[in-house]
C-alpha cells in the first residue's frame, strides 16, 4: 500500500477506534458509578447544572475513557502508519483538542482539568507509540 494512503488509513482508524472506546467507557460508567441523585448525566445541561455535586470518584471513568480511548486510537494508528510515534502523537493531539473542547463546553473542577489534559492524552499516545514501535527504530 502506498505510504500516504497507509498513513491516512492510520489516522482515520485511530480516531474512529479511539472514539468508540471512549464512548463505550463513558456509556458503561454510569452503571458502575452512578451520578449523584437528581443529576441528568445524559445531557450537557444536566451535567452543567449538577457538576458541583460530583465527587472525585465520579471523575474516574471520564479520565479512564479519555486515556484508554487515546491509547487504543494511538496504538492502532501507530501499528498501521509508517512513522509509529509521530502518528501516535497525532492521534494524541487530536484527542487533546477534543478534551480542551469538552472543558470549554462542560467546565469541570480545575484539578480534574489539569490531570486530564496533562495526563490522558499526549503521554498516553507517546506510550502507545513506543509499544507499537517495539524494538524497531524509526
Amino acid at each position: 500500500m502506498h505510504p500516504i494512503l497507509r498513513n491516512i488509513l492510520a489516522i482515520i482508524s485511530g480516531v474512529i477506534t479511539g472514539g468508540l472506546v471512549n464512548s463505550v467507557i463513558i456509556m458503561v460508567s454510569e452503571s458502575i458509578i452512578p451520578p449523584p441523585n437528581g443529576i441528568d448525566a445524559t445531557t450537557e445541561e444536566g451535567l452543567k447544572a449538577g457538576m458541583h455535586l460530583f465527587e472525585p470518584i465520579h471523575f474516574i471513568f471520564p479520565f479512564l475513557a479519555h486515556a484508554i480511548g487515546t491509547f487504543v486510537g494511538a496504538y492502532i494508528a501507530a501499528r498501521i502508519s509508517t512513522k509509529k510515534i509521530l502518528f501516535a502523537m497525532v492521534i494524541g493531539l487530536f484527542f487533546l483538542i477534543g478534551g480542551i473542547w469538552m472543558v470549554i463546553l462542560l467546565p469541570s473542577p480545575i484539578w480534574f482539568t489539569v490531570v486530564d489534559l496533562a495526563g490522558a492524552y499526549l503521554p498516553v499516545a507517546y506510550f502507545a507509540g513506543r509499544i507499537a514501535r517495539g524494538s524497531k527504530t524509526e
